[in-house]
């Protein structure tokens, strides 16, 4: 497995996609050839949402549906909902969910996040859940292909806009997980003060020794706790290969824990 997820060339997908498999073969995304198509981070974004059955989870900026079907496939008994503006994508991703027996949980709406869709109701979900782009209009110039520049460069929402969008779906205590540049670390928590504490940070390190480039991060809506931090997940070895903990993630369909109690967890064993 490299930075995509496992193509399958099983069956016969429309013109212009292809289908491939994620979390070892037990989803299937169909998804286009060209553009922004599902990497890593989506699978390590998916993995660190805490949803339990009966939940509600939306995710902001869905694409081709696989992060919001991950989490379904992971958090049996959740419900997700997932908004994209591209409705091209949206119909996708609804098809997505239908080939993975999925459509009874999971749903995908065409909506902007910095104009919030009328179908929605403020405080109606238990958790939210972004992977916003990671360069903002002012500051980039977008790749040649809308789809990726899309994915990649922000538009009229910048990062702020995306979590205003994440906390106002979600009742209060619920949890915002996001997955971000390292260096928009401050950013993030200026947007989150004062209106959701109790954050977590998990690095992604790209090799063990190598300054981490990308976080997850997780706080809770209306809590005063302050930021705590993991030691974090090394992504590959040396030689290149995934590392053991992040196979568990990518292909075992293993959770990223970024609760308190983790990070409480780890500071007792180090005290002993």
């Amino acid at each position: 497995m490299t930075d995509d997820p496992e193509h399958a060339a099983a069956g016969a997908p429309p013109p212009g996609m292809s289908e491939d498999k994620l979390l070892g073969g037990r989803l299937r995304l169909m998804q286009p050839r060209s553009g922004a198509r599902v990497a890593i981070d989506t699978l390590l974004l998916a993995a660190a949402v805490d949803a339990r059955a009966g939940d509600r989870v939306i995710e902001a900026g869905s694409g081709t549906g696989a992060a919001a079907l991950a989490v379904a496939y992971r958090c049996s008994g959740v419900e997700v909902t997932g908004v994209e503006i591209a409705r091209d994508l949206v119909e996708i991703a609804n098809r997505n969910a239908a080939l993975n027996a999925l459509a009874d949980r999971v749903r995908f709406i065409a909506g902007d996040i910095a104009h919030r869709p009328l179908a929605l109701g403020r405080g109606q979900f238990d958790h939210a859940f972004a992977n916003p782009p990671y360069l903002e209009a002012a500051a980039a110039s977008p790749p040649p292909h809308s789809g990726r520049a899309r994915a990649f460069v922000g538009g009229d929402a910048v990062l702020a806009d995306w979590l205003d969008f994440c906390l106002d779906m979600v009742r209060e205590k619920g949890s915002v997980t996001i997955i971000h540049r390292v260096d928009r670390l401050d950013t993030i928590l200026a947007a989150l003060h004062g209106r959701a504490g109790e954050a977590v940070i998990c690095p992604l390190w790209p090799r063990a020794g190598v300054p981490a480039k990308r976080i997850l991060l997780r706080a809770r809506k209306g809590m005063r706790g302050g930021t705590m931090m993991l030691p974090g997940l090394v992504l590959h070895e040396a030689g290149g290969g995934f590392t053991a903990a992040a196979e568990a993630v990518l292909r075992g369909a293993a959770a990223i824990d970024l609760s308190r109690g983790a990070v409480e967890r780890l500071a007792r064993g180090t005290e002993r």
